[in-house]
């Protein structure tokens, strides 16, 4: 992540959905070890509209964003994401990240990320995982 982006800010919200996630246990031990990660000891200030129309770790993201002029934010859900475009942000979602990583030399097998990442609840569609697949194909 490091080659990839300058500073990533991990909203106090999105920590504790992280750190709440028993069945991530691993994860979020790796997630709290990792000292790289800006990770606010308190939660933000949302504005209404971001805390009425989606979950608080989404709400944050974009609200972080916008309070530090931050051009892009890692959001997977329809909702967000459209709503961060309405708020001219830049968005990539978790497999993107995945794929940029992969392009920089990172060595991770895109296929069994994808499984994983649905066999965890995320919804990916045959599609996507296609075009993933030859996105680093291409690296």
């Amino acid at each position: 992540m490091e080659k990839l982006y300058e500073e990533v800010i991990v909203p106090y919200e999105v920590k504790q959905e992280m750190l709440s996630k028993e069945k991530f246990a691993d994860d979020a031990r790796i997630f709290a070890d990792n000292n790289w990660l800006k990770k606010p000891g308190k939660p933000v200030d949302l504005n209404s509209f971001l805390s009425n129309s989606l979950d608080k770790g989404e709400a944050a993201a974009i609200q972080v964003a916008i309070n530090n002029n931050i051009g892009t934010v890692c959001i997977d859900e329809t909702a967000g994401i459209r709503i961060a475009k309405l708020n001219d942000l830049k968005v990539t979602g978790s497999l993107g990240v995945i794929i940029s990583a992969i392009k920089s030399g990172e060595n991770f097998d895109i296929e069994s990320v994808v499984e994983n990442m649905i066999k965890n609840g995320f919804w990916i569609s045959q599609e996507l995982t296609e075009d993933a697949i030859r996105l680093v194909g291409n690296k």
